[in-house]
């Protein structure tokens, strides 16, 4: 059912309820007039008649002769006009004009005027009491007041409220229909632009002129908002499947290479039962390698799929101190031979995500331990935390110092590429990609840079206060990258030969965590 049907229905049931109320609450305004109206004219009559009244019962009471109480009487009638006249006293009842039959009981007195009824015949009735002084007049005056006046009235004003009533009713309905038409027609065409969009199948969006309809104007937003969340929604289910498709592409990929070298060792073991204990010792010791840079990858691979995926309810306030000291004293666990200098201002908060805080620091500081020193040499490692104003706003600074041979300035934006690693490398290459990753996603910035002591600095900015709906980047295509544009795999051991269609990659001196 169209709308402006329902609002013609509607208002075509609810204006004749309206009338019929307003109807009732006029009839019993009516007929309180009219009982107003009836007592005061038996207020007028009782004061008009109440002397001729006394002077009949004095007559009565001093046995005058019958033609002094006829004149009297006809009196009393003539002055009551057209109200009926009851008079009771000792000597008995005298009753003139419209009145109810004397078989129908009144009340004991009647100082106000009040209803009495004789079928469906009704009265007002006024009591006075004649009673004088020195009891020489004694008796009560009743008048009476027909309701035959005021009842027609009454059927006069119902009929005219029930004709009313139904008059309006088709009427009603009919100018609510009209209305309801017109008053819709905005939304009718606003049905008939969204009818049209399909959101699987076109890129056409909702385009709303501002139609001065609150209802119809605040509709049209919110079916902009939905297809706005909607577009969102699919982009990032399309975001999450290429996510997934690349993670498996670059597993299969990265991993085809220490897999082929463990078979390699594995079928050497199978075949060489007879191999010394030294050589034997070596191949283990080459699968051990081989497994731990699976595992690393595999870690790698899954956190760099966890930042392309984290949302922005997962940012909040996180205490970038905390994070740094941890993170050293983890490193000092691990490698109980690092000299690690810590200088952090405390109280350092940033809007972030506490995992990727973690992953940026932690990585910073296992790539200047494994590769920040010369041969022999112990790792000499730095790590510092500081604030800064400038043209950027307050920014937390993080910066990650070693002593080793540096790195040249034309490879210095290279090394946060994926999958970037020197021959023989321990590591899976994406340790400084997980860095410039999470960078990205908190707005920060970082950079490798001289260090103070001849060797490399990394140098991280990230701003201390960030509006929660901004943290996140267009940009969320790390892994769907690393499938697109992955790197040759090394020859493993036996010299096959790499597949064609894969490009040999840059070589730098320094290898990726």
């Amino acid at each position: 059912m169209k709308l402006s049907t329902r609002i013609a229905l509607a208002v075509g049931v609810t204006v004749p309820l309206l009338v019929l109320a307003a109807g009732w609450l006029l009839v019993r305004l009516v007929a309180a007039e009219l009982h107003t109206q009836q007592d005061a004219l038996l207020r007028d009559r009782a004061r008009a008649v109440a002397k001729d009244a006394r002077g009949l019962l004095r007559a009565s009471a001093a046995d005058r002769p019958p033609a002094v109480e006829q004149a009297r009487e006809r009196r009393l009638y003539d002055s009551a006009l057209d109200v009926g006249i009851r008079l009771i006293g000792p000597e008995g009842t005298s009753f003139g004009g419209p009145q109810p039959d004397a078989s129908v009981p009144l009340p004991a007195q009647a100082p106000e005027p009040v209803t009495v009824r004789a079928g469906e015949a009704s009265w007002r009735a006024l009591s006075v009491d004649l009673t004088g002084p020195g009891k020489r007049v004694d008796g009560t005056l009743w008048l009476f007041s027909p309701g035959t006046r005021s009842e027609a009235q009454l059927d006069l004003v119902r009929t005219r409220v029930l004709l009313v009533a139904g008059t309006t009713a088709p009427l009603a309905g009919f100018a609510a229909g009209a209305v309801a038409t017109r008053a819709t027609r905005p939304l009718r065409r606003l049905q008939q632009r969204t009818s049209g969009l399909d959101p699987r199948s076109t890129a056409t969006r909702l385009v709303h002129h501002p139609t001065r309809v609150a209802e119809v104007d605040d509709l049209a937003r919110t079916l902009q908002t939905v297809l706005a969340r909607y577009d969102e929604q699919a982009a990032r289910t399309a975001e999450t499947l290429a996510t997934a498709r690349s993670f498996s592409a670059a597993a299969s990929h990265e991993l085809r290479t220490p897999l082929m070298s463990m078979q390699t060792n594995l079928e050497i073991l199978a075949e060489h039962p007879e191999l010394a204990g030294a050589e034997r010792a070596e191949v283990v010791s080459d699968l051990r390698r081989e497994h731990a840079r699976l595992l690393g990858l595999l870690v790698m691979l899954r956190e760099l799929g966890r930042g392309d995926l984290v949302e922005t309810d997962s940012f909040g306030p996180v205490d970038l101190s905390e994070i740094a000291d941890a993170s050293a004293a983890d490193l000092r666990r691990r490698h109980p031979g690092a000299e690690i200098a810590v200088s952090l201002r405390s109280g350092v908060h940033v809007h972030g995500w506490e995992p990727g805080l973690r992953t940026v620091v932690g990585n910073l500081l296992t790539n200047a331990v494994l590769h920040g020193r010369y041969p022999g040499a112990p790792p000499r490692v730095g790590l510092a935390l500081g604030t800064e104003s400038g043209p950027e706003g307050h920014l937390a600074v993080l910066t990650v110092d070693d002593e080793g041979p540096g790195i040249p300035p034309e490879e210095r934006e290279s090394v946060f590429e994926r999958f970037r690693r020197r021959p023989g490398s321990p590591g899976s290459g994406l340790g400084l990609t997980l860095v410039a990753q999470q960078v990205a996603l908190h707005r920060g910035r970082v950079r490798a840079l001289d260090g103070p002591g001849g060797g490399t600095r990394f140098e991280v900015r990230l701003p201390v206060r960030a509006d929660a709906g901004e943290t996140l980047p267009l940009r969320r295509d790390w892994m769907i990258e690393t499938a697109a544009h992955p790197r040759e795999p090394e020859s493993p051991p036996g010299g096959e030969r790499p597949a064609r269609g894969f490009h040999p990659p840059q070589r730098f001196h320094r290898e990726r965590s």
